[in-house]
């Protein structure tokens, strides 16, 4: 096993873990486990077509023909202004020279176990430098791990690897969700299949909502729509609520609410977000489930998942008393990029759209009976979408709870395997 760190050598004690833990492990730094490894430039108008994935300092940022190194992979953002990523790849893969991989110096250790170790202990606070702060490998060589036997290390990896898993397998779920219900969209309320499929050779009904459509178009100002459908504003399908500043309801010693922000809401967790107290309007306490829309900076719709929290100024929270959920959710979606090109417009530091730009974003409306049609069979998916968010955050949380205590030695497998069976 890899010797532990004398009392003369440099050592950085790990981050998130507090001093009087009773480690169970010796504790060794990370010079003696990993050697970092540089990325290679590869710009990407240099890049061929291919299935490998290319890294950066903050994870995938695209895919090559050609490797530079063999999985499985560990790899480390080494510079730039934000978070430093970790990632884990099992395929072979390409770092680009922003970033670092990881290679084992010792037959004793476990790269996947280190993956987790390092991604809960974090690289940000290891970073050298103002204007373009920098990870050095003799900064991160300082850096104290907890090093148990290899058993145990692969033992640990593969608790926490099958909650990831699951984690992952949501994700996953929830693109093909979304795509599915993006899809029906496109197909309703753009191409206007149902009407153009509605019949068979035999004159039968093919769709089970063909007989809701009509069989006749009308001239509107969007051109040949469905008879009877009729063309709205966005924001007359839905209220777009915008947030509050939030630094205006201070935590104090009573209970509190995490911030969401522009930053929350991409990454749809409020992990280590800001705090407000909770004697803000109810209206501007975002749910689970709420349709949220960033109409600044970073355009995005999502569908919140990360728990309650306060609606912070730059978001509206969109609602309606008269529509679906999935209407006004997709529809948002569905000029999304229209409003991302006004905002790239806007000779600003911070592009945005205006409520204007909401009133001009049009949306067709069918009749009610094929609106409670639609609503059968888009609304599941929806509601699955949000379950499934649900059920990550809990996993996340659970594997974050264990995490520290299987590193640390305080939980054993065995025990932690049973509180996720």
């Amino acid at each position: 096993m890899a010797d532990e760190v004398s009392e003369t050598e440099a050592a950085t004690y790990p981050r998130g873990f507090s001093r009087d833990i009773d480690w169970k492990w010796p504790m060794v730094p990370a010079r003696k486990l990993v050697a970092l490894n540089y990325g290679r430039a590869l710009k990407a108008d240099t890049r061929s077509p291919g299935k490998v994935p290319v890294f950066g300092t903050n994870g995938q940022c695209g895919w090559h023909d050609a490797p530079l190194a063999k999985a499985p992979g560990l790899i480390l953002g080494r510079k730039g202004q934000g978070p430093l990523g970790v990632e884990w790849c099992d395929k072979d893969f390409w770092v680009i020279d922003t970033a670092y991989y990881a290679s084992t110096l010792t037959p004793d250790i476990d790269l996947k176990y280190l993956y987790h170790l390092v991604k809960y202990v974090g690289l940000n606070h290891l970073k050298d430098g103002t204007s373009n702060p920098t990870l050095s490998r003799d900064t991160f060589g300082a850096q104290l791990f907890p090093l148990p036997p290899l058993a145990e290390q692969k033992a640990i990896a593969a608790v926490l690897g099958a909650l990831d898993d699951k984690i992952e397998l949501n994700r996953r779920m929830n693109a093909t969700l979304e795509a599915m219900a993006r899809s029906l969209f496109q197909s309703w309320f753009v191409d206007f299949d149902p009407v153009r499929r509605r019949k068979d050779e035999g004159g039968r009904i093919k769709n089970e909502i063909s007989p809701l459509f009509p069989d006749s178009f009308q001239e509107s100002e969007l051109g040949q729509i469905p008879n009877g459908w009729e063309v709205h504003s966005l924001n007359e399908i839905a209220h777009y609520l915008n947030g509050l500043a939030l630094q205006k309801y201070p935590p104090g010693d009573g209970p509190t609410l995490p911030v969401i922000k522009i930053a929350q809401l991409r990454k749809d967790d409020s992990c280590g977000a800001d705090r407000c107290n909770t004697k803000l309007p109810t209206e501007y306490i975002v749910q689970d489930g709420d349709v949220l829309f960033s109409w600044s900076g970073t355009l995005a719709v999502e569908l919140w998942g990360g728990g309650p929290g306060g609606l912070n100024q730059h978001l509206f929270k969109v609602t309606s008393p008269e529509f679906p959920k999935w209407f006004y959710y997709l529809w948002t979606l569905f000029h999304l990029d229209d409003f991302r090109l006004i905002a790239a417009a806007k000779a600003t530091t911070m592009g945005h759209i205006q409520r204007s730009h909401l009133t001009a974003a049009k949306v067709l409306v069918p009749q009610r009976p094929l609106l409670y049609a639609i609503t059968g069979i888009v609304s599941p998916l929806i509601e699955q979408i949000v379950a499934n968010k649900q059920q990550s955050r809990t996993l996340t949380t659970l594997r974050d709870t264990l995490l520290p205590k299987l590193l640390s030695g305080e939980l054993r497998v065995a025990a932690a395997k049973h509180q996720i069976s």
